[in-house]
């Protein structure tokens, strides 16, 4: 049931979300997304494209708690593990944060830095495009 006693349609909301985070109204798009995770919970694709939604909008403790939920369902979740340590690091939480992305780093074969490094070869946004200074990871 959705706030108003109506039925949800996860398909449908799912692809609301998707359109909003399109448009970059991520509060809109984590509040449909959530009617989605609420109906399918187990869904991991949902949790993380809800986790991406309250990432971008500063919402990092929601985004950390999805994020924890995927990684211990499927701990070889490479983006996952990057998008928490990523969150971990927006948090100001560098040692924890740094476990992830080396994980991140290993699961995609890519060479782990030394410590306290960005783990990634550029600058890129969590979603994987290239940073061109707007909502950077």
């Amino acid at each position: 049931m959705d706030g108003n006693g109506g039925t949800v349609d996860p398909a449908e909301e799912y692809r609301l979300a998707k359109l909003f985070f399109e448009i970059r109204d991520y509060g809109e798009a984590a509040r449909r997304q959530s009617l989605v995770v609420e109906a399918e919970p187990d869904n991991l694709a949902a949790r993380l494209l809800l986790a991406r939604a309250y990432y971008h909008s500063a919402r990092l403790g929601r985004a950390e708690t999805e994020l924890r939920f995927i990684v211990e369902r499927d701990p070889t979740d490479a983006y996952a593990h990057l998008m928490l340590g990523r969150a971990l690091e927006r948090q100001n939480r560098p040692d924890e944060a740094r476990r992830h992305l080396r994980l991140s780093a290993a699961l995609r074969g890519e060479p782990i830095d030394a410590p306290g490094h960005r783990l990634t070869s550029g600058p890129t946004r969590v979603d994987g495009a290239p940073d061109h200074g707007d909502d950077a990871a």
